[in-house]
């Protein structure tokens, strides 16, 4: 069965442009204008990434990102942004999307974007792969693998897809000093246009799932000037 994408844009130009490009390219496509229709969608029919525009009539795309995260949608999300406005980016990784891409853009690195977002979905899928080991403690949390969830007596968390390939990296080489560049090689997003800055977005939302204190975490720690480090005991290193 082909993959299949959820287009959310207003201009109608851009909406048939992707949908034949991507139809060509193998995927299965739908396409709507707004995050009304969107909504409705998503509640009849699964998809394997959204592509979700960031300007959109009505609701924009950076408050629908949130609620489908805040309502346990976990499917990849890549926001669509104007050309050169970081401030969206930075805000589109803290609301629970996984990638981004400026407009203009060529379909053909949007069709890379996606297959990038789909292996790290079949790669947590692969039976004996680390994401599939047992349950990890983290604190009061336990982390589900297979899940993709942090629970703990009265909270469960869905993380996104690339919160879990982050967190994943982090936990699978406790006591290791990981630098930005490494996560990002871990985690899969090296394909992507995936920065820096994005894993300190990513880290930052982590420690506020993860730790009491975000300002002085225990689990997920900083070593300054090069990257972070998990700490299983949560002991200041």
């Amino acid at each position: 069965m082909a993959d299949r994408i959820l287009i959310v844009d207003d201009d109608l130009e851009i909406r048939t442009l992707l949908t034949r490009y991507l139809t060509e390219q193998g995927l299965t496509v739908r396409a709507v204008e707004n995050g009304v229709a969107m909504r409705r969608l998503l509640e009849r029919e699964s998809f394997d990434v959204l592509i979700l525009d960031i300007m959109l009539p009505g609701e924009d795309g950076l408050s629908l990102c949130a609620k489908l995260r805040a309502d346990g949608f976990y499917l990849p999300i890549l926001m669509l942004t104007a050309k050169g406005q970081d401030i969206d980016r930075i805000i589109g990784i803290e609301v629970g999307a996984d990638d981004y891409l400026s407009k203009p853009f060529n379909p053909r690195e949007l069709y890379a974007r996606i297959k990038s977002l789909m292996r790290r979905q079949a790669y947590a899928k692969i039976p004996g792969s680390p994401e599939q080991a047992e349950l990890i403690t983290i604190g009061n949390f336990q982390l589900d693998c297979q899940q993709r969830s942090l629970n703990n007596a009265d909270t469960t968390v869905v993380l996104t897809t690339g919160e879990f390939a982050l967190l994943n990296a982090l936990v699978s080489h406790p006591l290791k000093a990981l630098s930005r560049e490494r996560l990002l090689e871990l985690s899969r997003s090296r394909d992507s246009e995936v920065s820096d800055r994005s894993i300190d977005v990513q880290v930052r939302r982590l420690r506020k799932i993860l730790e009491e204190n975000p300002a002085d975490p225990k689990f997920i720690q900083t070593v300054w000037g090069f990257g972070y480090v998990f700490v299983p005991s949560g002991e200041k290193r």
